[in-house]
């Protein structure tokens, strides 16, 4: 944690900065979430719930542990980029209270006006986008505006969730949108973490060739990569998505091959971003086959190892190394950390595989949601110490 979001704050450590109540409580709650999830799938339990059991699996998904999740990252990163004071104390405290509200409302919709569920459940990521808003400006810290594009996408799509729901009895187009602005977030920022927590690496420990410096093929890569989700919001299974998704995912994977990843085994912390970027032009791939071949690959393959993979991947790496570093602890992984991401990508190859009609899929379908189950509840665990204890110091 940086001097600046140490100063003057003399309040509960487990509020003294946007990563700890986020992190502990958005992995606990995506956990959980899928073991309630798994009996609902298979007809064993009823949610009293205005949402379908897929509608309310997905949206607690895209719109309930991410962008609770997202929060704890940019709430600790803003303050860096822009030298302001981070949201902590009873500000924080309170939009915590609003992401709560905002999961008990939708789990429990049936008996509550859907417009009064759409408003509290919506107000928790438009008042974090008029924060960090309102930050960046203040700051004068214009070329982080971007971030503000998939955080709009995720308001957006989550009003467009409820309406469809409404309206039409499930949702469709506000599914994609989600798990696109979700995906554009992590080509963003790990466009940014990724090479740079390699670089820093490499150039300590594995001196050689050090990641390529970002340059226009990473714009041209993200843009058309951008486009390609956009048209497969529209078309999921026209041919037109097909190619662009995989001319997406072929720049992904170069984008990925140009970040040295393969030197940065001797740093696990490191190489699992590498492993986790590693599903996006993986997801891609998938969702193309999917298109050109549909009665061998399901798109739900390719949605897996995006929603699984890329994000349930990358999410942990980052929530776990910030936790460590923010809290003064060694950049280390341990026994237990190691797992929940074994766990993870057990969950996602798992998923992948019954996808794609390799295996028994109801074991498939367990073995995901346990791994699953298991990473986040397990960072719940190995991580609350941390997250809810003040920062360590160097002596």
């Amino acid at each position: 944690m940086s001097a600046v979001s140490r100063r003057d704050y003399k309040g509960l450590a487990f509020l003294s900065g946007g990563f700890r109540p986020f992190f502990l409580f958005g992995a606990l709650y995506a956990g959980l979430s899928i073991l309630l999830w798994l009996p609902q799938f298979q007809g064993e339990l009823d949610l009293a719930s205005a949402f379908s059991p897929l509608d309310w699996h997905v949206h607690e998904l895209f719109f309930g542990f991410l962008p609770a999740i997202v929060t704890g990252f940019l709430f600790t990163a803003v303050p860096n980029w822009t030298g302001r004071l981070p949201v902590r104390g009873m500000p924080l405290l309170l939009l915590f209270i609003v992401w709560m509200l905002g999961r008990i409302t939708v789990s429990f919709s049936a008996g509550i006006d859907w417009l009064y569920v759409l408003f509290i459940d919506v107000s928790f990521t438009a008042l974090v986008a008029a924060v960090i808003a309102n930050e960046i400006i203040a700051g004068k810290n214009w070329r982080n505006l971007k971030v503000l594009m998939p955080l709009s996408v995720i308001v957006l799509a989550n009003i467009g969730f409820h309406l469809e729901v409404h309206f039409d009895g499930t949702s469709d187009y506000s599914r994609r949108a989600g798990a696109s602005a979700i995906i554009l977030l992590i080509m963003i920022i790990g466009g940014r973490v990724v090479p740079s927590f390699t670089r820093n690496w490499l150039a300590r420990h594995n001196p050689g060739r050090l990641p390529a410096p970002s340059s226009r093929y990473d714009i041209a890569t993200i843009v058309i990569s951008l486009l390609a989700l956009v048209v497969w919001i529209v078309v999921p299974f026209g041919l037109v998505t097909g190619w662009f998704m995989l001319i997406a995912a072929v720049l992904q994977f170069v984008r990925l091959a140009r970040w040295a990843g393969d030197r940065t085994f001797g740093d696990f912390l490191v190489s699992i971003m590498h492993i986790a970027y590693l599903f996006v032009p993986v997801g891609f791939g998938l969702i193309a086959a999917s298109v050109f071949w549909p009665d061998d690959v399901a798109q739900l393959a390719g949605i897996h190892a995006l929603g699984v993979g890329a994000i349930g991947s990358m999410t942990l790496a980052i929530m776990a190394r910030a936790s460590l570093g923010h809290t003064g602890r060694a950049l280390k992984a341990t026994t237990p950390v190691k797992l929940m991401f074994a766990a993870v990508i057990m969950s996602a190859v798992a998923r992948i595989l019954a996808g794609l009609q390799i295996g028994p899929y109801d074991t498939l379908i367990h073995i995901a949601a346990f791994g699953w189950s298991a990473a986040f509840i397990g960072f719940g665990i190995v991580f609350a110490p941390a997250l809810l204890l003040a920062q360590r110091h160097a002596s």
